[in-house]
């Protein structure tokens, strides 16, 4: 498309692309030249919030495992402690 061989409804009939993708890509491409094909590098407050929900989800799993566990530990009491 951009050496003008190909026109954008062809690109898209050949690829199976909707028309806003393509526009979208375009678009990026425009902007950030070749980098729009490579992952984004994340901003330092976007690197941050990543890790904050890796810890909230590492500390639910940590909740939730040590519920089981307290509900284990009282059955196997409660067991021992009638027989």
């Amino acid at each position: 498309m951009v050496t003008g061989e190909k026109r954008p409804a062809q690109v898209c009939r050949e690829h199976n692309l909707s028309n806003s993708v393509l526009d979208r890509w375009r678009k990026e491409y425009e902007q950030r030249g070749e980098a729009a094909f490579t992952e984004k590098e994340a901003t330092e407050q976007e690197a941050l919030e990543h890790k904050v929900a890796e810890l909230e989800r590492f500390c639910g799993q940590l909740a939730w495992e040590n519920t089981v566990l307290k509900k284990a530990l009282r059955q196997v009491g409660s067991r021992s402690g009638t027989q």
